[in-house]
């Protein structure tokens, strides 16, 4: 018994690193995919005559930071925030109920 409460923790901590891990490269790329494309369109606007300010400040050029921005802030709630609200132990408690669920299924059918 022992051996697998061991087993589970480092499976949910696992888990937990995988999750973080995404996290990160999401934003990651975030950062770098949206710089890229908030510089070609500056250049872009400023080769079509507008200002710096006009080019920077326009609201096509930071669209995809505020729309891919709402998907990054959904992620850092799915990784961050979901915990704190449904508990660390969620994970486990569902696995449980769905175990013992099939358990259930399984003496039922015999």
């Amino acid at each position: 018994m022992e051996k697998q409460d061991s087993e589970l923790k480092y499976l949910r901590a696992k888990t937990r690193v995988e999750k973080l891990k995404a996290f990160y490269t999401h934003l990651t790329v975030y950062f770098v995919i949206n710089t890229v494309i908030t510089a070609v369109k500056v250049m872009n606007n400023i080769h079509n005559g507008e200002t710096y300010n006009e080019a920077f400040f326009d609201f096509s050029t930071v669209a995809s930071w505020l729309v891919w921005g709402v998907g990054l802030a959904l992620h850092a709630f799915s990784v961050f925030g979901l915990p704190l609200i449904l508990g660390d132990d969620w994970e486990a408690r569902k696995i449980e109920e769905y175990m013992n669920d099939e358990l259930q299924q399984h003496k039922s059918s015999k």
